[in-house]
């Protein structure tokens, strides 16, 4: 094959550059973990600081053993395959990467938030690399952090969240600066990836496929980048949507400026596409590709601020398309449906309540338009 016929053939299939070029491929790492065998070793330099067939207790000891109180990024290379129980977790420190070159296979029951990679109340933390399969709790679960990197992230399992990143230790401080390279995750009971309470987060891509929940849920977060959302199968059954926003996502102080700003989704099946609910708001989506979703297409719900499709976007098949309101929260003001081909779904809006809601440049195939005339 060619160069040219071969850089063809990758667009076609839909090739994406890894983000990395190799895990394990810096440069130096200050502590090692290795399998031979059963055999779980970890060391820092010359001393070993942990040799037994616990994978779990060799990586800590390995995260341990950096240096005290450092104020620098210091690095663990995991090498091998391991398994883990639900009731356990791996917890990381300030000042922390780590490159996990295997697969880390949860089994057995558990409770409360343990996770393959755990973090509470720490910053500057890094998971470049890291793939989970089994049933675990959660895949990543971090709690009142700051300053963190999850790069290169695969999480096939058969329960549980697949990353959730929240505030909910001390609910009065965000977690801050968040940034996620891309993110793969499939089977979940729940969702795919999670924020609640966090101020600076930026992701490259999330692909959820036959998630329990949502593909991506943001609950009250501020400052938000993504640039694609690739959902298939996410929230099937449920009133879940590849793209969720919730519980005053997007307010900042007592308005909803312009702050949550999505370049592309993309929703197959599943329950709902696109949801906005409980007073979220302040965001703009470039563009949509949603089809046969099992609920609402999309469902704006008490929300302000909203600009879908921006740019252009297609509905084909699935629930309709509305724009509805709950009794307890204000009704949606300054919303924005435009650039869109809906075919084969009604876009409605009901009940007739809000405020500065518009539909522009909408081109309707076997599609019914409900609109108020007027509204209060």
């Amino acid at each position: 094959m060619t160069i040219i016929a071969l850089i063809v053939s990758m667009i076609l299939v839909g090739y994406e550059q890894p983000a990395f070029a190799a895990c394990g491929d810096r440069p130096s790492y200050n502590a090692e973990v290795t399998n031979s065998g059963s055999t779980w070793t970890a060391r820092n330099g010359s001393r070993t600081v942990y040799s037994g067939s616990d994978m779990v207790a060799a990586v800590q000891a390995a995260i341990d053993s950096l240096s005290s109180g450092r104020t620098s990024k210091e690095w663990v290379l995991v090498r091998g395959d391991g398994s883990m129980s639900a009731n356990s977790r791996i917890s990381l420190r300030s000042y922390t990467g780590i490159d996990v070159c295997g697969t880390i296979h949860v089994s057995g029951s558990g409770s409360g938030d343990n996770a393959p990679i755990y973090a509470r109340g720490v910053r500057d933390i890094e998971v470049r690399y890291l793939n989970i399969t089994g049933g675990p709790l959660y895949g990543i679960f971090m709690r009142n952090v700051e300053n963190v990197v999850l790069g290169d992230i695969g999480i096939r399992v058969s329960s549980g969240l697949g990353v959730r990143i929240d505030n909910h230790g001390d609910r009065s401080v965000r977690s801050r600066n968040i940034h996620i390279d891309q993110v793969y995750v499939s089977g979940t009971g729940s969702h795919g990836v999670e924020t609640y309470g966090v101020d600076g987060l930026t992701i490259n891509r999330v692909t959820a496929r036959n998630t329990g929940g949502s593909g991506l849920l943001l609950n009250d977060t501020i400052n938000a980048t993504v640039d694609r959302i690739d959902a298939d199968g996410a929230g099937t059954g449920t009133g879940y949507a590849a793209l969720r926003f919730a519980n005053r996502n997007g307010r900042v102080g007592d308005s909803y400026p312009t702050n949550i700003r999505i370049g592309s989704v993309k929703a197959v099946g599943g329950g709902r596409g696109i949801f906005c609910v409980s007073e979220s708001g302040g965001v703009e989506i470039n563009q949509v590709d949603i089809q046969r979703t099992g609920g609402n297409a999309i469902l704006i719900e008490n929300c302000y601020n909203v600009n879908i499709a921006r740019q252009s976007g297609t509905v084909d098949g699935g629930g309709e398309i509305r724009i509805a309101a709950r009794d307890e929260f204000p009704p949606s003001r300054d919303i924005t449906l435009q650039n869109l081909t809906v075919r084969n779904t009604d876009i409605r809006w009901s009940p007739c309540v809000g405020s500065n809601i518009a539909n522009r440049n909408i081109t309707r195939e076997n599609s019914n338009l409900h609109w108020c005339s007027s509204a209060r």
